[in-house]
């Protein structure tokens, strides 16, 4: 994947033993992304949304960062859509920039962030909330850190994004489990 300051920065650090445990992990997430924010080239004002969603795949079926890059290409992007993209372990990628505008969500991408998990179908093909305690834990970790960068974004599930959406994605009440006083502040 193309521009990964972020992804990469994490799991070296850890590899140095520079960093370690939750706290620090969430100290080192912070300054990787506002040095990023630094060069955003918009204002954190624009982005409304820090939008859910799920990569549509059983969770019995593996669904690899390159995967989805594939696939996105295939359907026309330069790169994936989606700014981060959670496994089912709980490693993330960063694939596009938090000032690179996102294709992930028709109407919003100018002002959004695009966050996906792997899953969202149950074994028998269903839409399903199969997230694992992993990506729960990683994405409450980072949503807390882009609340703090971008205060005033709501974090919204796809399908509630607009009445037109008629998706399951990323099927749990996204608004509802990461309302504001939801998302602890570090």
């Amino acid at each position: 994947m193309t521009n990964v300051p972020f992804i990469q920065s994490v799991p070296a650090a850890i590899a140095a033993g520079t960093v370690s445990g939750n706290d620090s992990i969430r100290h080192l997430y912070g300054d990787v992304l506002r040095r990023e924010v630094e060069l955003m080239r918009h204002v954190t004002e624009s982005v409304r949304f820090l939008v859910i969603h799920c990569s549509a795949t059983r969770c019995t079926q593996d669904y690899t960062a390159e995967q989805l890059e594939r696939d996105h290409r295939a359907r026309g992007f330069r790169t994936t859509g989606y700014h981060f993209y959670i496994r089912r372990d709980g490693t993330m990628s960063h694939a596009r920039m938090l000032g690179e505008v996102g294709a992930h969500a028709r109407g919003f991408n100018n002002c959004s962030i695009g966050i996906c998990y792997e899953g969202g179908l149950d074994a028998q093909g269903n839409p399903c909330d199969t997230r694992t305690p992993q990506q729960k834990e990683r994405l409450l970790d980072l949503l807390s850190v882009l609340k703090q960068i971008y205060p005033h974004a709501l974090v919204v599930g796809h399908y509630q994004l607009s009445l037109q959406i008629h998706k399951a994605c990323p099927c749990f009440d996204a608004r509802l489990e990461y309302s504001p006083e939801r998302i602890p502040r570090y």
